[in-house]
């Protein structure tokens, strides 16, 4: 987690041995997506299973606001 983007990164190696002959194959990747303005960054969870990867992120109970109003002040 970093300024509101979650960055996933995962490597895989695999082998395979069949009479006397050995494989290997190997492949990476990296994927980051925006969180909306209410991710709880402290609630993050993630598991992998079956080859599966679920990430979790909560959601705050406080709405953030959907804009904020500036005032400007002109000079003389």
């Amino acid at each position: 987690m970093r300024d509101g983007r979650l960055t996933i990164k995962a490597e895989r190696g695999e082998k395979k041995e069949t009479r006397g002959r050995s494989e290997f194959s190997y492949g990476s990747f990296v994927r980051s997506v925006s969180l909306p303005a209410r991710a709880d960054e402290g609630d993050i969870k993630a598991t992998y299973d079956k080859g599966i990867l679920t990430v979790s992120v909560a959601l705050s109970k406080e709405a953030a606001p959907a804009e904020k109003h500036i005032p400007v002040q002109a000079t003389s």
